[in-house]
Parts: structure tokens; C-alpha cells; sequence
């Protein structure tokens, strides 16, 4: 039913854009879902409010007092911040904006009431985008999507609609990144590679890290696993960072639509040179960096103290990366990384000699080949590194997936890794850790591999060069039997194809050519 209504939702929203840039109006969109939030999230309290107050047993209960009394008392502030949940000032709420959805001025009012929401919530202070008195819409279309958006908000249980408005926000993120392309990819970590990372991973509590966060998809997925295995909301602090201004404001309002408390840093800034959490060491960290950036070098960075395993090249960003995370983390902790292919046995520029520092010190754990066409943004194909700090269990060792064969398509260009296979993986691996299961390679799948023999590949870490190929079930066929059958069929259509040339000739020379 959902998946019907977010499906409806988009077709609609979509269709209102007229001509608009999808990269532009998905700004417009999901901040408008995000007040709805805010604005929801504050009437369920304030109802909730004033059930109470009029409640002869209830701690809030206030005595005899007037309509009036009661409707002044609901605006004291503290009863909301103290629950946390937003202030909204009254002109700021959606049943004003959604009353002036026909006003030829509503983009300024919508403007004008994200600004006195940052005016009242320090939490959102420069998180929020007025844009949309300068909105490039047709006349009437940003009424129209006020009027979509006020029937998002389902049912009469408040958490639940939070929960509706938390997974149409989702939702729209991913039809927007798929709208935009290649620009999409640069915001958005499509769904099946997130669910991955945090299943191998398996976050339950502590301090949760990503470096270049986009618009928070790891961060939502770790608290998806931390409630569906037994936690609660909170067990994890999250960390993060985004370069990009509007892609940071997605992230901040895609945490806190679903009431996850974060730390995003002080501003938006380049991770490298701009570090925003300069003394983290965290639990997990999840990340889809950018694929091979070639100018995120500074000359403040040489001899970053981030580079123990070596000077990543100035004009490749992935050992920067990769060194950065393993500086980051705690002595037991984990990391989870999507880099390109190329990172697995690139030699160039220093690149291998990292890697092999890297392997040697036994700081890789697991090396999982991911299938084509997962992304919304790139061709290139992928693989996720999988990095401890110390090893307590399989010193000595890595454990090797290739998954190339394990996607499915969903559409003709876009594929994904299913939640079968996502299980595989994660069963695969806390078996070979000794957390459940019995662990056994596995031909044209999985193995693991003492560092000795990867010493031997020169460092290299793509899982094909180690898993083998696939074991055939044996179908008591003779090899010589089967090649004499594949070579008459070869003559017959070699015969067949002589006779056709034969019969075209016949046809041509009829027309007169001559060969």
C-alpha cells in the first residue's frame, strides 16, 4: 500500500516540475517534506498536550484553567524542546502555509517561515534552503505541490505518520538521484550497496562515522539495523561530513526527519583539508567516497600525519581516503568503504606499495567484488574494502567474496544487490569471523587467503584472482563425447552457411553482378 502511495507521490510531484531541472526542484520538494515533518511532529505534541493539561491524574494537569488559559499554555516552548521536538512558530506551521497555498506570494512565505524556524532552532541554523521565492516553477505548480505534500502524513498514530513521511523523503531521494543521472550519484548511495556495508558491518552501538555522507544513507540504515536487531534509537552516535552545501542540508534534514541526533560538523568543508572531526576515533565507519578524484590535493596535506602507510598520489584521492577512515578508527573498530576496482590492484603512483603496507600490517579484512551497474552516477565497476584497526580473529588472513554475478536488474540500466544475496554476504562473513555458522570456501564465490599467497599476487586484492571458478556439476558426459558433438554441429552449420553464400550469389548473379 505504501509502495503505491510514494509511487502516486512522485508521478505527481514529478509531473509539476513542468521543465524544471530535477537537481534544482528536488531541493524544493524535500524541503517542503521536511517542514511537513517539523510541523507534524509539533502538532502531535501539542495535542498530546492538551489532552493532558485537562487530565485530573496527569503530572502536566492544569487545574481549572480557561480555553484561553489552556491554548497560551500550549505555546510555552519547553514542553516541546524538552521532548525534542521543534519549535514552529504558529505562522510558520503547515496548516498556514497549506491555507496560502493559492497565494501568488507563497513562495516568499514559505521563505520566510524556514527562516523563522532557524530563528527559533539552533539545531537548524543554515540547514534550511529558501529558494522558493525565486523558484523558476510555473504559475501555481509550488501551490499545487503544497497541496500534494499535505496528504502525506498517513493515519492517526503521530509515529506513524513521522514514519511515512520519513521513508517518502527516502523514497523521493532515490527518484531524484536516479532523475539527475550521473550528478545523482554524488548525494545518493543506492540502497542495496548501503545495506551491505552495514550488514557486514553490523553497527549496534557507539560512534558511527562517514567522511563524505552525502545525504545520509548509511547513517539511516545503520539505525534501520540497530532497531531491527533489538536496539533502540540512540544506542549509535553519528558522525559526519559533506563538501557539498546543499547535498550537507540534505543530510541534516534526512536525520532529523527520523528524530536521529547528529553531528554533521560546523559547516559543510573538504574532509582532507577541512577536517571537522579531527579527534574522532569511531566505532564504524561507512562511506562511498568519490571514485578517483584527481584534485583534492593541498600542500597542507604532505606529510599528514593520516599517511601512515604511505604518500597517497596527488592526483588519486582513493589511498587518501582509505588511510584517512583506518586514522579514524578506534583500535577495535570497523570500516566499511565502496571504492573503484582499480583501487584493488592499481600500482601506480605509490598506490601499490600503500597496499601492500596495508596488507601486510593486516588492516584489510575483507575484499567483496560488487556486480555492474549498481549506480546511478558511473559505469565504473566497484568493490567495498572492508578495514580493522586490530584484528582478533583470522590474523594473517583475508576473506575474499566476488559477487560479480549476484546482481539483479530492476530496470535495463539499473541493477542491485537483493536482500538473498545482502544475507549471503552477511552470513558469509560472520562465519568466517566465528560469529555463527561454519565458514567453508566456497569455488567461483569465496575463500580466504594467508597473506603469503597474496604476497605472492603482489599485493593484489581482487577476489577473482583467489576464489577460483565456480565448480560444474558433472553430468557423466565424456569431455571427448561432448567436443565431437560440438565439432559435428559445427560442420553441419558451416555447411549450411556455405549453401546459403552459394544461394545469394545465385540471386545476385541473376541481378546482373558478377563476382
Amino acid at each position: 500500500m505504501l509502495d503505491d502511495i510514494k509511487k502516486t507521490l512522485w508521478a505527481t510531484a514529478d509531473k509539476l516540475r513542468a521543465n524544471m531541472d530535477a537537481a534544482e526542484y528536488k531541493h524544493l520538494v524535500l524541503g517542503l517534506i521536511f517542514v511537513k515533518y517539523i510541523s507534524d511532529a509539533f502538532s502531535a505534541k501539542q495535542q498530546e498536550l492538551a489532552v493532558r493539561l485537562r487530565d485530573e491524574n496527569d503530572e502536566y494537569y492544569f487545574g481549572d484553567a480557561s480555553d484561553q488559559d489552556i491554548a497560551a499554555e500550549l505555546e510555552v516552548r519547553d514542553y516541546y524542546t524538552a521532548s525534542n521536538i521543534f519549535w514552529v512558530p504558529e505562522s510558520a506551521r503547515w496548516e498556514a502555509l497549506r491555507s496560502a497555498a493559492k497565494a501568488p506570494d507563497i513562495g516568499k512565505r514559505i521563505d520566510d517561515a524556514l527562516t523563522l524556524i532557524e530563528a527559533e532552532n539552533a539545531k537548524l541554523k543554515g540547514i534550511l534552503d529558501k529558494r522558493y521565492a525565486r523558484a523558476q516553477l510555473p504559475d501555481g505548480k509550488l501551490g499545487e505541490l503544497v497541496d500534494l505534500i499535505s496528504t502525506i502524513g498517513f493515519g492517526d498514530d503521530p509515529n506513524t505518520a513521522r514514519d511515512v513521511l520519513g521513508q517518502v523523503y527516502e523514497y523521493f531521494l532515490g527518484m531524484f538521484a536516479n532523475a539527475e543521472g550521473k550528478r545523482g550519484g554524488q548525494f545518493y548511495t543506492p540502497a542495496s550497496i548501503v545495506k551491505t556495508l552495514v550488514a557486514v558491518l553490523s553497527p549496534h552501538e557507539g560512534k558511527v562515522y562517514d567522511p563524505c555522507c552525502g545525504s545520509g544513507g548509511m547513517f539511516v540504515q545503520s539505525e534501520k539495523f540497530i532497531e531491527a536487531h533489538g536496539g533502540k534509537l540512540g544506542d549509535v552516535s553519528i558522525y559526519g561530513q559533506e563538501a557539498n552545501p546543499t547535498t550537507w542540508r540534505l543530510a541534516a534534514m534526512n536525520l532529523a526527519i527520523r528524530g536521529i541526533d547528529f553531528n554533521l560538523g560546523r559547516e559543510p568543508n573538504d574532509t582532507f583539508v577541512k577536517n571537522q572531526h579531527p579527534d574522532l576515533r569511531a566505532d564504524y565507519i561507512l562511506a562511498n567516497p568519490p571514485f578517483n578524484i584527481s584534485d583534492w590535493w593541498h600542500g597542507s596535506l604532505m606529510g599528514d600525519p593520516r599517511w601512515v602507510y604511505g604518500d597517497p598520489p596527488q592526483g588519486n584521492a582513493n589511498y587518501a581516503w582509505l588511510q584517512h577512515m583506518l586514522y579514524h578508527l578506534k583500535p577495535t573498530g570497523r570500516a566499511g568503504i565502496v571504492l573503484a576496482n582499480g583501487s584493488m590492484s592499481s600500482s601506480q603512483n605509490n598506490e601499490g606499495a600503500i597496499r601492500s603496507a596495508m596488507v601486510e600490517a593486516d588492516v584489510v579484512e575483507v575484499m567483496v567484488a560488487l556486480p555492474g551497474q549498481l549506480f546511478f552516477n558511473t559505469q565504473i565497476p566497484a568493490c567495498l574494502w572492508f578495514l580493522v584497526k586490530q584484528k582478533d580473529k583470522r590474523k594473517g588472513e583475508v576473506l575474499f567474496i566476488d559477487a560479480r554475478k549476484l546482481g539483479s536488474m530492476i530496470s535495463r540500466v539499473q541493477a542491485e544487490l537483493t536482500d538473498e544475496v545482502i544475507s549471503r554476504i552477511e552470513n558469509t562473513v560472520a562465519a568466517w569471523r566465528g560469529e555463527g555458522g561454519d565458514y567453508e570456501d566456497v569455488p567461483g564465490y569465496c575463500r580466504s587467503v594467508p597473506l603469503a599467497e597474496i604476497a605472492r599476487h603482489g599485493h593484489v586484492l581482487t577476489p577473482g584472482r583467489y576464489v577460483g571458478a565456480e565448480e560444474v556439476e558433472d553430468d557423466d558426459e565424456a569431455f571427448a563425447e561432448k567436443m565431437q558433438k560440438l565439432t559435428e554441429k559445427l560442420g553441419e552449420q558451416m555447411a549450411k552457411g556455405a549453401e546459403l553464400d552459394q544461394l545469394i550469389r545465385q540471386k545476385l548473379g541473376g541481378l546482373g553482378y558478377e563476382f
